[in-house]
């Protein structure tokens, strides 16, 4: 199992700099099932490559047994011969600080794209040259490959399923290790690890730049995750729900627009949000899609409000809300007001049920039209609240953004933005549906013709 990795950037030793590892030496790693050898195939200032060989212990596997495996599988396997999860293990433990985006002694080549070349030898690919560049080529690599027969004395018996492949593309070195690091097994679909909650974790990280609008990503997302259904749910979930920070367009535009005001834009929403649920009157409240807790503070804030839920798919924005409102430190009281749990909006969920009042943040925009009218009937289908909450971007604001062109929208991984009278349209049919009234508000400063960057729905149940 061999990769290479090429540049013929000058100085190409540059590449010796953000993989940290001397041109000099032929060094080694371990890794679960034997040992990696990283070497320089070729160094010059005009073309420098370096090589990752794995050499792989097969009675190491058999102690890594599989317990799905079967009978002779452990024994008798391709495992130790071709780039499989095991190629990625030993990216991660030779690269690993190429892979976090560190140069200590030339920080400035983090960021700057090279020219790459890319050799993979004997690499499993379980659907094919079409799958091999439906993962790639999204990414801007040029794919060449060719696929080995099963036996060259016997061509009737046709092609194997492993390919020698060549990558080319101008990307940065730490791009680079993160696309390896997650293809290389979604190629494979075979792991020889368990997969859990920390692989979701990893797949979110390594892929946080360039999976959420990759158009394989429910594939890549599924074949990452050995097919385990609730792992692929809460996956997808995040990368389409997850709470962010706006986009840089909209925080360009926004500084141009709001800096003479004394509040960021989110914080002026928040608040906004937050005196709209107490005009309401309601003592228990859940924020849905509560991210890293903003509202939640606001909300701890008043003493109307007794009984508080946040509630998000994200473990990791919940672990965030946690230490950011110290709930380990609260006093006991504090504490009993206030619950935070991982949860989708996709699925009725009785924790939701009693609740006086919910919020919806800048959460619709994220969900596509299946998972929005999931949403729309577990909140008023189900779950019930007395009043409703919901902000979205008002995209007639957006011709304001002049770094915005006009088909684009404020975050990648929004899947719609309304007018206001298409956000109208949706809170009038949702309140005639389900039994409610609704209102609709500006928040923040209106523009003539386009109103103002955020609208906002107040629905109340008919008593």
């Amino acid at each position: 199992m061999l990769l290479t990795i090429t540049t013929n950037r000058k100085p190409a030793t540059d590449l010796s700099f953000l993989l940290h590892k001397h041109p000099d030496k032929v060094q080694q790693v371990e890794i679960s099932a034997g040992i990696a050898h990283i070497f320089y195939p070729e160094v010059s200032e005009e073309r420098c490559s370096i090589g990752l060989l794995l050499d792989i212990d097969p009675i190491g596997l058999v102690r890594k047994k599989n317990e799905n495996d079967f009978a002779l599988q452990q024994y008798v396997n391709d495992r130790p011969y071709v780039a499989s999860s095991l190629m990625s293990a030993a990216i991660a433990r030779a690269f690993g600080t190429a892979m976090g985006g560190r140069c200590q002694l030339k920080p400035e080549l983090v960021s700057i794209p090279f020219p790459l070349e890319i050799q993979l030898s004997g690499l499993p690919v379980s659907g094919g040259e079409e799958l091999l560049r439906s993962l790639f080529e999204p990414l801007g690599y040029t794919v060449e490959c060719s696929r080995y027969p099963v036996d060259p004395q016997f061509p009737e018996w046709g092609n194997s399923r492993y390919f020698s492949v060549r990558l080319t593309n101008s990307v940065t070195v730490q791009q680079l290790l993160s696309h390896l690091y997650l293809l290389i097994p979604v190629c494979d679909n075979e792991k020889h690890y368990f997969v859990g909650q920390h692989d979701i974790d990893k797949l979110m990280e390594k892929g946080k730049d360039w999976l959420p609008n990759h158009p394989a990503k429910e594939l890549i997302t599924k074949r990452y995750l050995k097919y385990s259904s609730n792992l692929t749910n809460e996956a997808l979930e995040r990368l389409l729900i997850e709470e962010e920070e706006p986009g840089e367009d909209e925080s360009v535009a926004e500084e141009a627009f709001e800096n003479t005001r004394k509040l960021r834009v989110h914080d002026q929403r928040l608040k906004v949000v937050c005196d709209e649920l107490l005009l309401t009157g309601a003592h228990s409240v859940a924020d849905l899609g509560c991210g890293e807790g903003k509202l939640l503070r606001l909300l701890l804030e008043q003493k109307q409000f007794k009984k508080i839920l946040g509630m998000d798919v994200s473990h990791r924005s919940l672990s965030i809300a946690h230490e950011k409102l110290k709930t380990e430190r609260m006093p006991e009281k504090q504490r009993e007001r206030i619950s935070l749990l991982q949860g989708s909006l996709m699925y009725r969920d009785k924790r939701l049920e009693g609740y006086e009042a919910a919020a919806l943040v800048e959460v619709i925009e994220h969900l596509d039209e299946p998972r929005l009218a999931a949403m729309e009937k577990v909140i008023f289908g189900y779950t019930k609240p007395v009043y409703v909450i919901i902000t979205t971007p008002n995209k007639e604001y957006n011709v304001l953004f002049e770094s915005m062109s006009h088909d684009k929208m404020r975050h990648s991984d929004h899947r719609f933005e309304w007018t206001r009278q298409e956000f109208a349209d949706w809170g009038n049919r949702i309140a005639s549906e389900h039994g409610y009234n609704v209102s609709f508000k500006s928040v923040g400063d209106e523009a003539p013709e386009v109103g103002a960057l955020t609208q906002m729905a107040v629905f109340s149940r008919n008593k």
